[in-house]
């Protein structure tokens, strides 16, 4: 695959210590395994905008948004962007704290990924743990074995998502739902599946979009070969904060569950809806905002509502309206416009003005090098 163009396309908000510790990382691999690096800046205001534009590397674009619409809307225009831009053969997306190790890309490169549509990458913290919120899985309401097992697990994550047994394995292994933590897309996974759907803001956008795109009939491989790294801290131990991502995170969750299961959602919503409902005594002092925000995810969850204004949402969190452009904040952390995959490659929106100026296994570690 040394003949293949790949695009990494990283998004951020307001995290540039983080930023420029990935970007650095990327320029730092030979330009034959990285052709381009695009950041998409969802609106920052703590100097990233300058510091990105005081870079000289040609390798570097900047796609500067004009507003925070959240980690979805950044994936959405970038990768709208990159293929407009570049057409490239493969595009590797990130967060800004996430990264690949040094030789994840030549390693890239080196495998045959003929029969891939998309690859995900094994994602560890920096202490070497699995980073859990970015392990893959198995839908299974599509595979009985698997759905099996995960009812015999209720409640354990390990029941559909990978295990460190598939972590210290040396094939790729076929998978239905991963994020954008190290996420290759190919030119005909993204023909197949579209662009992310940035009006879900945050959270879920990732795990809707490779499932569309394994509904839409393509392959994703997990390739324990290739590392990342993600530098991530997303809750306080049980607690949000900030509070309003209560709401994306419950609502896009519960449109993947919908999109997952089927008709099973019902049965399955017994069950998890009681959970989430115990969350609130981790936000004494805003219990009834979290209750509210909770209801309104569940509300628009069921109904595939993506259209809420944010100011709203942060209303609803007593978070100030002033934030809803500059501070607001999110995890970098996809789906369909509708019911279907969104629009193909051949008629993209118009493309954006080029310019160069984002619980693990505590006993589980990544491979030695």
């Amino acid at each position: 695959m040394q003949d293949q163009k790949l695009v990494a396309l990283v998004v951020t908000h307001n995290r540039l210590a983080q930023l420029q510790r990935t970007v650095m990382r990327l320029l730092e691999s030979d330009p034959v395994h990285l052709r381009t690096v695009i950041v998409c800046d969802n609106a920052s205001t703590d100097g990233t905008a300058e510091w990105l534009a005081g870079l000289a590397d040609p390798r570097l674009e900047v796609l500067r948004l004009a507003c925070n619409g959240g980690g979805a809307a950044g994936f959405e225009a970038g990768m709208r962007h990159a293929v407009a831009q570049h057409d490239p053969d493969w595009m590797v997306v990130m967060d800004d704290d996430g990264r690949p190790d040094p030789g994840a890309l030549a390693r890239f490169h080196a495998l045959d990924l003929s029969g891939w549509d998309a690859v995900a990458a094994a994602v560890y913290t920096p202490d070497g743990a699995i980073c859990d919120m970015n392990r893959p899985s198995r839908n299974p309401f599509w595979h009985r074995r698997v759905f099996l097992r995960s009812a015999v697990r209720l409640g354990r994550r390990d029941g559909f998502h990978l295990t460190p047994r598939d972590y210290a394995s040396d094939r790729v292994q076929p998978i239905d739902i991963t994020s954008f933590v190290g996420l290759f897309l190919s030119r005909e996974g993204m023909a197949r599946a579209g662009y992310p759907d940035g009006r879900l803001f945050l959270y879920g956008d990732d795990g809707l979009y490779t499932l569309g795109l394994r509904q839409a009939g393509g392959r994703i491989g997990f390739v324990p070969q290739i590392v990342f790294e993600h530098d991530c801290s997303t809750f306080q131990g049980r607690a949000f904060t900030p509070l309003w991502k209560v709401y994306y995170y419950h609502r896009n969750l519960l449109i993947l569950y919908g999109r997952a299961a089927g008709w099973m959602r019902w049965p399955l919503l017994a069950v998890v809806v009681p959970k989430w409902l115990t969350r609130i005594r981790a936000h004494p002092g805003q219990r009834r905002a979290f209750l509210r925000l909770i209801l309104c995810a569940i509300r628009d969850g069921l109904r595939g509502r993506v259209d809420v204004d944010h100011g709203r949402i942060l209303a609803i969190s007593g978070e100030k309206q002033a934030r809803i452009n500059g501070n607001s904040g999110y995890r970098g952390d996809s789906a369909p416009r509708g019911s279907a995959p969104t629009p193909a490659l051949s008629a993209p929106r118009p493309p954006h003005r080029r310019r160069r100026d984002s619980l693990a296994y505590s006993s589980d570690r990544r491979p030695s090098a």
